[in-house]
């Protein structure tokens, strides 16, 4: 088989025992039980395939999940970073607005799923007709898969029990306490090392786009960051331990592989946007592991369906797309970055960073029937204007000159529906027709014109990366950043790379000083509300990682690991800038009683930003510090009393 993906709920049996195709290329039909699935390598392989369902679990918000896009997939993790927001009126960040409530179960709060299924794995390795190097493997997957969830659970919860065995009903384990985060963390450190030195070469028996260890050291990469930097933002030992193995395991994927992704579609950033509009991701430079889906074998997903249609409510404020550099590297108040500023959204995108073109529906205008027709299609349902400044970013994306169900090429303008009727211009503010949104910033980053769509909106088969070279290259600069050893010939190897794709002038270490960024933003020690200003040169290499990973599920892990959540989410988001009657004429009615068309500064109300909702600390809300813990379900505490919970909670 050509192509692989991740099932469902049950995995094949063993039916499939002989098979040697990869893991994620199989759709599930029956399951095995503990009584039959332990004797040779492939029983192991089958009862593993299950585990292979985190990452499409909803639990983990970069997972690339085959239903739920949007707000209810990799989205959400940035919509509640306050990256992205939703469209609806009433979609307040829960966060910012403290409209997260007391949660009785769930929450992420899980120690069977795949933990019992792992430990009962490990429990009969010992017995299996297999090999040393073969056990050794299967100890070393199943390492990775309980190290993977348990990333999950200490970024939520901190404290959590450590369930390393298969427990009876009747152990006093289930109902022990919390073990403390550093001891839980260092487990899953130790899991992962151990992994990543026993796991073999057994492709030839598990297929291709299974965990290897190249697997084992992008998770150790994350997992790494992610411990470290929280260590040092929330006041715990040991963390320059967790930064330098990130440097280390880090530098050791960058060398094996070297190459990015450019694409194939012609636009600037190109290999940036096709990521997640690329039909096989088995072929593109940089992947080491990736979710396949293939028409009538696997469920498919329907990303780019959504955001053809009127159901897509994810878009960017004014507030993130203001972090997007310009094309010459510089932030867009620096005195040298030739900004035209936003008074249009046409000025808003020109000469900026091409991978907000990727992410945000730039703004065009074109004619329905008219004549004027693109060059490539005398026949086209559309005609540019008599003015240059409508077809400029259609020009730089390519003319979606075929505006057909499916089309041509990757992102392509003018957009359409599933049913390629047109959408004349963007900006096209609303809340109920396809392609509208309320800031005027329109997220289409799985957008693409050559996926077919249809009303029941499962048909489109582009591939999702799960581990990539990309967030390696970032994992590594900020790992240097935080121990102080990044320099200039960092940035080469890391952020500049990303750059050069995108079309955006490198960064030069030395220009960046404390003027570099008049906006540079605040970071919130324990028990400082004023705030510290983040350095300079760390800033930057957050803004490259806010920038290169947006969209994919990464940013509430960051804004809570770095105690930067209040800058982000203590402020009113806000959309393009407006005239009066631009704002009635759009029937702005529709947004709260902040319409919109004020800026605050001018009295006489005639020109100013759209204000998507009230500001959340005029309303007397705002980011608490016991968001930066997850709460422990209310019913675990009841069925354990030994169960302490998070502060605040």
């Amino acid at each position: 088989m050509k192509k692989i993906f991740i099932g469902i709920t049950a995995f094949l049996g063993l039916a499939f025992a002989g098979c040697n195709d990869s893991f994620l290329d199989k759709t599930p039909v029956t399951d095995l039980t503990e009584e039959n699935a332990f004797n040779s390598y492939d029983n192991f392989k089958n009862f593993m395939w299950p585990c292979y369902e985190m990452f499409v679990n909803t639990t983990i918000r970069t997972s690339t999940r085959s239903n739920g896009w949007g707000s209810g997939g990799q989205y959400e993790g940035d919509v509640d970073a306050g990256y992205l927001n939703r469209r609806s009126p009433s979609g307040f960040n829960q966060f910012a607005y403290q409209t997260k409530g007391s949660t009785a179960s769930g929450n992420g709060w899980d120690f069977s799923s795949y933990i019992r299924r792992i430990n009962i794995m490990f429990s009969h390795i010992d017995g299996a007709d297999m090999t040393d190097a073969e056990k050794d493997h299967w100890r070393a997957v199943g390492n990775f898969f309980h190290a993977f969830w348990y990333m999950e659970l200490i970024d939520r919860f901190g404290d959590v029990p450590w369930v390393n065995k298969v427990y009876a009903e009747d152990s006093p384990e289930i109902y022990g306490k919390r073990m403390p985060r550093v001891e839980v963390a260092d487990s899953v450190l130790v899991r992962l090392q151990w992994a990543e030195t026993h796991i073999g070469d057994f492709e030839s028996q598990d297929g291709s786009n299974t965990i290897d260890r190249d697997c084992v050291r992008a998770a150790l990469s994350r997992f790494t960051l992610r411990e470290g930097t929280w260590r040092k933002y929330h006041g715990l030992e040991g963390a320059d331990k967790y930064l330098n193995e990130c440097v280390r395991v880090s530098k050791l994927l960058m060398d094996a592989y070297p190459t990015l992704y450019y694409g194939t579609d012609g636009q600037p950033g190109a290999g940036y946007g096709e990521m997640w509009t690329t039909e096989d991701l088995g072929k593109v430079p940089g992947i080491i592991l990736y979710k396949s889906y293939v028409k009538d074998i696997n469920p498919v997903q329907g990303g780019c369906y959504l955001e053809h249609t009127s159901s897509q409510d994810v878009e960017m404020s004014q507030n993130t797309v203001d972090l997007y550099l310009m094309k010459n590297g510089k932030p867009i108040h620096n005195s040298l970055s030739g900004y035209a500023g936003d008074k249009t959204m046409y000025n808003t995108f020109r000469n900026r960073d091409p991978r907000l073109y990727h992410t945000v529906m730039p703004p065009y205008k074109v004619e329905a029937g008219g004549a004027n027709k693109p060059a490539e299609n005398p026949n086209a349902t559309w005609g540019y204007t008599s003015d240059p400044a409508d077809r400029e970013y259609i020009d730089i994306m390519g003319a979606n000159y075929s505006c057909s169900n499916p089309g041509v090429g990757m992102k392509r303008l003018p957009a359409q529906n599933w049913s390629a009727s047109l959408v004349p211009q963007i900006p096209n503010l609303g809340t109920g027709a396809f392609v509208t949104c309320r800031s005027g910033y329109y997220v289409w980053k799985l957008y693409c014109c050559w996926e077919e769509n249809f009303n029941n909106g499962t048909l489109n088969v582009a591939d999702k990366p799960i581990f990539k070279i990309e967030e390696v290259l970032l994992n590594y600069a900020e790992a240097k950043a935080e121990l102080g050893a990044f320099d200039q010939g960092v940035a080469n190897e890391t952020i500049n790379k990303l750059r050069a794709r995108a079309g955006v002038d490198p960064m030069n270490v030395s220009e960046i000083n404390d003027n570099f960024d008049p906006d540079r933003p605040y970071y919130y020690p324990e028990g400082n509300t004023a705030g510290v200003q983040v350095p300079a040169l760390l800033w930057e290499v957050r803004r490259e990682r806010i920038v290169e990973l947006m969209g994919e599920g990464f940013g509430f892990y960051d804004i809570r690991r770095w105690r930067m959540a209040p800058w982000f989410l203590n402020r009113a988001a806000k959309g393009i800038w407006v005239s009066k009657d631009y704002a009635v004429s759009k029937n702005m009615t529709l947004y709260n009683s902040m319409t919109g068309v004020s800026d605050g500064l001018d009295g006489s109300m005639t020109e100013g930003y759209l204000y998507l909702f009230n500001d959340p600390v005029a309303e007397g809300k705002g980011w608490l510090d016991k968001y930066y813990l997850y709460q422990v379900p209310t019913d675990e505490i009841l069925l354990n009393p030994e169960l302490s919970q998070n502060p605040g909670w």
